[in-house]
């Protein structure tokens, strides 16, 4: 029975298979005209391809060993012209040949299927016309098991033109790296792709095949009204409107969700890591990061890129830095800094490809920093050293990655971060007196040989204030500092005192010069909910907020907030001398942006605590507790749902002070609490949208607020 009266071509090369006469079987009964289209003729046939509302192939098999031929120039006009084309199965593998995106998918297997598969669809895109009566899910299973089928995907790569809908599921396990739902905008084109879960030959015997029509009848008629379809979506895919304005529309989608930080740096959306090339350049400061374009999942990592005039209000950037399919950064462009190379930008990052992660570099195209050029020398360092003994693992056949790059009287020096077998942890030096392309080993100039010190050191870096010098790095669990001297002529880091940055969710933290001879430092805050809660937000990690870091003549580090970050402060509430007892005091002032100084007596109270993001019913509740030697942030009540995030305890040492400074900051999901000006701890908590509480109590006793100041903080979003 015709349901559509849209004209389809459904293309074909050579002797069709039994799935693809099904597939074409199935198109007659569904579209009013359908025509077989042979690609073998395509290119010579005079009939004008505009006469079809979308063209489709469907293949099972690989694509021809031949290839394509001629077609793909004719096909490229076509789609230029407004034509829209349909790619399923192995045809997605087409994209590359037909010329609409240098990219191919990695994957194109057969594979045995024991359970129900279908696609698992990006929270953006969850108003696509392609899921039109599908049930408004996420996961749509399209496929029964049984038997083999064939299917392409995306998974140590993304397409470099198009943008991923969409990634795969089997029974109740997500995939979230089997990009195979993709969609392209080709001039006034549009192509749809779905590599996987569509089988046409067992289609009265399927119960979950009528997902699978669905789903191809509604890809027609999306490319049949062509990019005109996707107007009114939350996030269009990347078209004419261009890449900032999609980046803006991606994080509009995302405003309404609570959990997500109003004032601490998050990418539009998808995932974000560690923070990379902090540079403060021609009057604004960038900001890169670990950024996947193809979901909230760590996998395929790019550079995203914001930018500020006063640390306050970000602007997206477009992508900085993609991995080159053909280059020493395949599977991905991996943490690394930004220099000042005598007047010109440029990045010393890790370049990932099977199993070596190798040192690579680029350059800034203008002062803008949006674009860059690789070195065509990359790597810049082939090999890891042979001495000491550097660790391989089953990943990697060193581990051996992460950069930190100054200049000391005209010679380049570099930090890469990497792990000595049946050691620890060790951060390598590197020299070089000719440009940032030749590299001398030095040695280590620290190696972890503690029980704590971890087995690799990542994203190490050496910050330089003023008497005293400061490295820190991330091993794995924690970010360890040491305050001393990095002397370069004996490769060695002579350490006087070590610590902790941070006691909680926080990570592989990088800094920059601001111009007034403040250090800035921010760290990655990533997420304690599951894989699959951060799938369906639609976004994973954010940045802390931005740190003055220094070291008093006592060779103490301090670390405190920016002054920048008071132009965010709106309506404030102030109290002398609050008292803090057995029974909560709730505090006159509601929010999930706020700001807190407190200066508190412990008194004859055991603990002071401070509750945050509390429900009406105090079911949910966050808690900062001073226990005298300790700060404690209590997240056992932080969320309702007990899957909603981690409930463990994280805890800083204070030294026994009193009275006590607290600094906290919360914002949607994240408190971040400096204590004393020199201590932080950061964490992770999933409330219900009605935990905007506040109260003060004492336990065991009554403790003091000799002041306590709440600012309830506005503005500051990524334009």
């Amino acid at each position: 029975m015709v349901v559509s009266s849209h004209r389809v071509g459904f293309l074909e090369a050579g002797d069709r298979s039994a799935e693809e006469r099904a597939a074409f079987a199935w198109s007659t009964d569904v579209f009013e005209s359908v025509e077989r289209l042979p690609l073998e003729g395509l290119a010579s046939d005079p009939a004008d391809l505009g006469r079809f509302d979308a063209l489709w192939w469907h293949r099972d098999r690989p694509l021809p060993e031949s290839g394509v031929g001629d077609p793909a120039e004719r096909l490229s006009g076509y789609l230029r012209d407004g034509g829209g084309l349909l790619l399923t199965l192995r045809a997605l593998s087409a994209v590359e040949p037909f010329g609409i995106d240098p990219v191919a998918p990695d994957v194109a297997v057969e594979t045995a299927v024991d359970e129900p598969v279908g696609y698992l669809v990006h929270a953006l895109y969850d108003d696509h016309p392609l899921l039109s009566g599908l049930g408004g899910g996420l996961r749509i299973h399209t496929r029964g098991p049984g038997g083999r089928a064939a299917g392409a995907w995306y998974e140590a790569v993304l397409p470099r033109r198009g943008d991923v809908l969409g990634a795969t599921v089997e029974g109740d396990t997500d995939h979230p790296p089997r990009s195979a739902l993709c969609s392209w905008r080709p001039g006034e084109g549009l192509v749809l792709g779905a590599g996987v879960a569509l089988e046409f030959t067992q289609i009265d015997d399927d119960p979950y095949a009528h997902a699978g029509t669905t789903l191809v009848r509604n890809a027609i008629e999306t490319l049949a009204r062509g990019p005109a379809s996707l107007s009114g979506m939350a996030v269009e895919p990347t078209g004419a409107g261009g890449e900032v304005s999609h980046l803006r529309s991606m994080r509009r989608a995302l405003a309404g969700d609570h959990h997500r930080p109003t004032y601490h740096l998050a990418a539009p959306a998808n995932w974000l890591n560690d923070p990379n090339g902090l540079v403060r350049w021609d009057g604004r400061y960038h900001v890169f990061y670990q950024y996947n374009p193809a979901g909230p999942f760590h996998g395929s990592i790019h550079w995203g890129h914001a930018t500020s005039e006063d640390l306050v209000t970000w602007r997206d950037e477009p992508v900085a830095l993609a991995p080159d399919p053909d280059g020493p950064d395949r599977d991905g462009c991996w943490s690394g800094c930004a220099v000042d190379d005598d007047g010109t930008p440029r990045v010393v990052y890790t370049g990932g490809a099977g199993r070596e992660q190798l040192p690579c570099l680029a350059t800034a195209t203008d002062d803008t920093l949006r674009r860059w050029t690789k070195d065509p020398g990359n790597p810049i360092i082939p090999a890891a050293p042979d001495d000491p003994e550097i660790l391989e693992t089953d990943d990697w056949a060193a581990e051996f990655r992460d950069h930190c790059v100054w200049r000391e009287d005209g010679t380049w020096y570099q930090l890469i971060g990497s792990g000595v077998t049946g050691v620890g942890g060790t951060a390598l030096l590197y020299e070089s007196d000719d440009g940032l392309r030749d590299w001398t080993y030095r040695g280590p100039v620290l190696t972890g040989d503690w029980p704590s010190a971890g087995v690799v050191w990542e994203c190490p870096e050496v910050l330089f204030l003023g008497d005293r010098d400061l490295l820190h790095v991330s091993n794995g669990d924690n970010v360890d500092y040491f305050v001393g001297e990095m002397d370069t002529a004996a490769a060695e880091f002579r350490v006087e005192g070590s610590g902790r940055l941070d006691y909680g969710d926080f990570y592989a933290p990088q800094s920059l010069e601001a111009g007034d001879g403040r250090t800035l430092t921010w760290g990655w805050i990533p997420e304690t909910r599951d894989l699959s809660r951060q799938w369906d937000a639609g976004w994973s990690g954010m940045l802390s907020v931005p740190r003055v870091l220094d070291v008093d003549r006592e060779g103490t580090l301090r670390q405190r907030p920016p002054r920048e970050l008071r132009s965010l402060r709106g309506r404030h509430v102030g109290y002398e001398a609050v008292p803090a007892g057995p029974n909560p005091t709730v505090l006159d002032v509601r929010g999930r942006s706020l700001e807190f100084r407190l200066d508190v007596s412990l008194g004859d109270a055991d603990a002071f605590e401070l509750g945050v993001l509390e429900s009406p019913d105090g079911s949910e509740r966050t808690v900062v507790r001073w226990e005298g030697v300790d700060v404690v942030l209590d997240r056992r009540h932080g969320a309702a749902d007990p899957a909603g995030g981690a409930t463990d305890a994280l805890r800083m040492p204070v030294a026994d002070e009193d009275p006590l400074s607290l600094h906290v900051f919360v914002d949607g999901s994240v408190v971040e609490v400096f204590a004393n000006g020199r201590r932080c701890l950061t964490g992770r908590v999933y409330p219900g949208p009605g935990g905007t509480g506040v109260s003060v109590r004492g336990l065991g006793g009554e403790a003091t607020v000799e002041r306590v100041d709440v600012w309830k903080l506005s503005g500051g979003p990524v334009r």
